[in-house]
């Protein structure tokens, strides 16, 4: 089959990557020169800890399974098994992850409780205060500013692979056999998937007005290289009031006794903290769902993710390089779908809302579109 892609981010990119794995030929189409959505404004992280029972934590365990066989084929990709810890500060928080080591799942999800001693030695250097932490041996990393050109690098060897940036598609031709481009140019095909991240207006928005996505908005930032490993990934307590793994009374009690200070209650943050494989490291992250987003971003957010981090690493922080927003398209279906996938005309499928979970979650979102629209 000839196959056209639409969307150069981590979720068009992985469908493309299905499609010539499974001996097809792809047209791979981007409206700008290169990604710069969501796909390259995120931590990078393969986050399975914290997922939702059920299917979430199914595609995210496949999801990072995929990774790991693509980072072994890819090694530009940048993946590594890193493990998370998510830091303990106060009983409360030592109550819920107490209570994830319950979960029916905890051994597929990796959890194990430490001492702080003990997550010290994974991890030297986590020299600030805290009680405990939460250890998930299942997430990993990749390095989202690079991984994808390292993808389509990996595709262009097929022969069967060709890359078009600077291409936004404007119209589908008749019976699903293929999109023309705002050049003028038709590109066949006997399947074509969109991938549009959060631009969901244009075609997008002629083909399903009513889509249950909405978009959300984040601001994060990157340090200067640390000198030294930061060898797992780091979430604060906070982490726990965002991902539904820990929903609970465990998580109701510590929302009671420890709400959160004004701005990151006003900014929906936790912390989560990675290095990137030059030393620096990525900090986040704020959450905004109410549209018109602002233009700019706010200092506070990252005045608290400074304190934050320098108090679990119990040393200054390097100056930080960039900050930046980024908004990603997230499904609102009922449910427990994790992205929208809808085939909303003939042989042409949308694919769209995986939320955060886009970067862990991709390689296996499409597989399964592979599977369902039979390419």
């Amino acid at each position: 089959m000839r196959i056209v892609v639409v969307g150069g981010g981590v979720l068009g990119t992985m469908h493309a990557w299905q499609a010539v794995e499974r001996g097809h030929t792809v047209v791979h189409l981007e409206r700008e020169l290169e990604a710069r959505g969501a796909s390259v404004r995120n931590f990078g992280l393969v986050w399975v800890g914290g997922r939702a029972g059920g299917e979430e934590l199914r595609t995210a365990l496949r999801a990072r399974e995929l990774w790991e066989r693509i980072g072994a084929d890819v090694p530009g990709v940048g993946f590594r098994p890193a493990g998370s810890l998510t830091l303990c500060r106060n009983a409360e928080e030592l109550a819920v992850a107490e209570a994830a080591l319950t979960l029916p799942d905890a051994v597929e999800r990796g959890l194990k409780l430490l001492t702080s001693t003990e997550a010290r030695a994974l991890n030297p250097a986590l020299l600030g205060t805290f009680e405990a932490a939460l250890w998930c041996e299942r997430d990993g990393a990749v390095e989202s500013r690079v991984a994808l050109p390292a993808l389509r690098a990996k595709l262009a060897a097929s022969d069967r692979y060709t890359w078009l940036p600077g291409r936004e598609v404007r119209d589908l031709l008749p019976d699903g056999t293929g999109v023309r481009d705002d050049h003028g140019d038709r590109h066949d095909g006997d399947l074509v998937v969109l991938c549009p991240g959060a631009n969901l207006t244009g075609l997008v928005r002629e083909l399903e007005p009513a889509a249950p996505v909405r978009r959300v908005r984040l601001q994060m930032m990157q340090t200067d290289p640390l000198d030294e490993p930061l060898t797992t990934a780091v979430a604060d307590g906070d982490s726990f009031r965002y991902y539904p793994a820990y929903a609970g009374p465990e998580l109701d009690a510590l929302t009671a006794a420890h709400p959160q200070a004004a701005v990151p209650a006003a900014h929906k943050m936790q912390l989560l903290m990675v290095q990137r494989l030059d030393g620096s490291l990525t900090i986040g992250d704020t959450h905004e769902y109410a549209e018109p987003f602002a233009f700019d971003v706010v200092s506070e957010p990252y005045d608290h993710l400074v304190e934050v981090a320098e108090r679990l690493l119990g040393r200054p922080l390097p100056p930080i390089r960039r900050r930046w927003a980024g908004v990603y398209a997230q499904t609102t279906a009922d449910g427990d779908a994790i992205v929208h996938r809808n085939e909303v005309a003939p042989a042409t499928w949308l694919v769209t809302g995986p939320g955060g979970r886009g970067m862990t979650c991709s390689p296996a979102i499409a597989e399964l579109t592979a599977e369902r629209a039979g390419f």
